[in-house]
């Protein structure tokens, strides 16, 4: 099996911590070769047999590297990628993206004219609530959907109290809408309508730090079918929730689901405990989700669903069956532009 070969653009935290540790199940087909930093120190553990380098050329001039990640934070994406790309290397680059739409146009443009492949990193995709809100979904039993309520919350209100001004480099929607706006497209695909409530809660000229984001569709897929007056998907989410909203609600014609918690593979990375233990990332009982619903016959019933077992590694196998066998992106184009003007309609008017 050829293996896909990846550098690194960046040695911090989402390099050692939402990165290599996903490919510990992979070494079959996937290498890491080389990471590169301006400055290579000691904050994290080196991996075995990995190449570290403060020379940005034995990344990007060697020829065994098939893409290279870019990990960076989010404020030099589109240099980094422009240097890259001009490489002529294959370039996954971390989310957020950029953070306009004309630089990500830019990028677009550069790598079909370099001939090489440029996707956004959007290992959410595979989180466990997500996955299993869709088998619920596909499974029929809420009938026509009405709504789907995706909620992302926090008590941090020291990370909004600590900015002093707004830049939408540090604005919540673009850091955070970034996973679950994915998400939404990835699923129920590009909406018929969209409104936005994004919010300022310290006052004009803060950070923004609460959101609010509905999509609106008319029709269905082979996946669902809609309620005769349409679906409504929100995405909501705010640094000041004492005790967090459920991750998932979606409501049917005959019934809802409700998974309270989120995927637990990120809880786990902080605390260093990685893919490697079977246990990774999985849920206990008490934290399956609800299905409450009418059956043809119109008996009710109340079921505990067992969480889909997520794996953000997963974006890493789509990456070699693109890379090595040609299959098309699993993130494409489309969808990361019509995200990024998501993004940005969403905080035009934000000061």
């Amino acid at each position: 099996m050829k293996k896909l070969t990846i550098g690194y653009y960046g040695n911090g935290k989402s390099t050692n911590r939402y990165h290599i540790p996903l490919l510990m199940r992979r070494q079959d087909k996937i290498k890491v070769k080389t990471i590169y930093a301006r400055k290579i120190r000691d904050d994290w553990a080196k991996w075995e047999g990995v190449r570290y380098t403060e020379d940005v050329y034995e990344l990007l001039g060697d020829p065994e590297i098939d893409v290279v990640v870019i990990t960076t934070p989010p404020h030099v994406h589109y240099q980094i990628a422009k240097q890259v790309i001009e490489a002529g290397k294959n370039v996954v680059l971390e989310k957020p993206f950029v953070h306009n739409v004309r630089n990500a146009e830019t990028l677009f443009a550069m790598a079909r004219e370099n001939g090489v492949m440029l996707q956004c990193y959007q290992n959410r995709r595979f989180d466990s609530d997500f996955l299993t809100t869709q088998k619920v979904i596909e499974s029929g039993r809420l009938g026509d959907l009405a709504e789907v309520e995706m909620h992302y919350d926090y008590y941090r209100p020291e990370v909004p109290e600590g900015v002093n001004g707004y830049s939408k480099k540090d604005s919540y929607v673009y850091n955070h809408a970034c996973h679950t706006v994915d998400q939404v497209l990835s699923y129920f695909g590009t909406p018929d309508e969209c409104s936005f409530d994004v919010r300022q809660l310290l006052g004009p000229g803060r950070m923004n730090d609460y959101f609010d984001l509905d999509f609106y569709y008319k029709e269905g897929t082979d996946k669902y079918d809609v309620m005769p007056g349409g679906l409504k998907v929100s995405v909501k989410s705010s640094y000041f929730r004492v005790k967090e909203r459920p991750s998932f609600v979606v409501y049917g014609r005959r019934g809802m689901f409700v998974k309270a918690g989120k995927d637990r593979q990120e809880a786990d990375l902080k605390k260093f405990y990685l893919p490697d233990h079977d246990d990774f990332g999985l849920d206990l009982p008490e934290h399956y989700g609800t299905l409450t619903y009418y059956d043809d016959q119109g008996h009710y019933h109340e079921e505990t669903v067992e969480t889909v077992c997520g794996d953000n590694g997963r974006y890493y196998d789509y990456l070699y069956e693109t890379i090595i066998n040609g299959a098309p992106p699993l993130v494409t184009e489309e969808q990361t532009m019509t995200q990024m003007q998501i993004l940005e309609q969403a905080t035009k008017n934000l000061k």
